[in-house]
């Protein structure tokens, strides 16, 4: 959320712009007490106390080298980190998996070179690092007891990845949700609904999802029409009229067919036509083939029943 402090009630401004006059006057008093008033007891008195922490110029002076070594490490490692995800970027060829694995090594690269950057710096000022690496080994395992829903989000991630459940750009199903994979990462999977919303879910919590992008999806439309037509002479005109249907609706893969009668109304006989095309196109395939088909029975003269009330008024005599 972000902050406004025109929002602020009155006291919290005045709390506010006291709280930053007091570490102005501390930062003032730290860096210029020995300069303005030199060999004065007030100065030493200063310098003894609050200079210690505000104390910037001798710090800068005093260690002057050993930032610029800070600075060097972390521009190093900026740099490698570039390179390395541009090389990654090359090899990657254009594909589901690909980008997949792609998108998780860059994720992996970033943690790894914030790791390597902050040992870097803590090296150039004096730590020693293997010990601190021994220590953190033991406190990582400490964590790792209380940390055990973060490790599972980690390993199920890698799982997702290289048992090829599922990649970026196929349409997955998760109980009650449908959506496309955007982004897989070693912790989140993101995934995009059709209306556009993102819906993020722990690695760990991905389970019995449906892959329907691994063969071509049917496009089911089925469309009622009247029992006083022919049915010889309607399913001749479509085996004639699916063909140019075809050619008019680019998402079709294979098809479409007749599949026959699917079931008798009460007042309408419902016939079912089915193509096979992308699960991203799915939906849309369905609505064109709904629109062509109305189009055909209009030109052909077929009778698409509707219901109808009918109101019988009895005269009085």
């Amino acid at each position: 959320m972000k902050f406004n402090f025109k929002n602020l009630e009155k006291s919290e401004k005045i709390r506010i712009i006291v709280v930053g006059l007091v570490i102005v006057i501390c930062l003032l008093l730290g860096i210029l007490a020995p300069i303005i008033f030199p060999g004065t007891k007030f100065a030493l008195i200063i310098d003894s106390s609050i200079g210690k922490f505000f104390n910037i110029l001798d710090f800068f002076k005093n260690n002057y080298v050993i930032i610029l070594e800070s600075i060097a490490s972390m521009v190093f490692v900026w740099v490698i980190y570039k390179i390395i995800i541009i090389i990654i970027s090359l090899f990657i060829k254009k594909g589901r998996r690909s980008e997949t694995v792609g998108h998780l090594a860059m994720s992996s690269l970033k943690y790894m070179s914030v790791i390597v950057a902050f040992f870097l710096i803590l090296s150039a000022w004096g730590v020693q690092t293997p010990t601190l690496l021994a220590g953190a080994g033991i406190i990582g395992l400490a964590i790792s007891f209380g940390a055990q829903s973060l490790i599972e989000d980690i390993f199920a991630g890698l799982f997702i990845i290289f048992e090829k459940q599922f990649s970026v750009g196929d349409v997955i199903q998760i109980n009650d949700f449908r959506g496309v994979v955007k982004e897989v990462g070693l912790r989140i999977t993101k995934f995009e609904d059709i209306y556009g919303d993102i819906k993020i879910i722990n690695n760990s919590d991905i389970r019995g999802a449906i892959n329907s992008s691994n063969v071509l999806s049917q496009a089911i439309s089925e469309v009622s029409i009247s029992y006083n037509e022919d049915i010889e002479k309607l399913e001749e005109l479509m085996r004639e009229k699916l063909k140019e249907i075809k050619d008019k609706v680019s998402t079709i893969k294979k098809g479409p067919f007749y599949d026959g009668i699917e079931n008798f109304g009460d007042s309408c006989i419902t016939i079912r036509v089915i193509a096979w095309t992308n699960e991203t196109d799915r939906l849309h395939t369905i609505r064109e083939l709904n629109k062509y088909l109305k189009i055909m029975f209009d030109q052909n003269n077929i009778e698409m029943p509707f219901p109808q009330l009918v109101i019988h008024h009895e005269k009085k005599d």
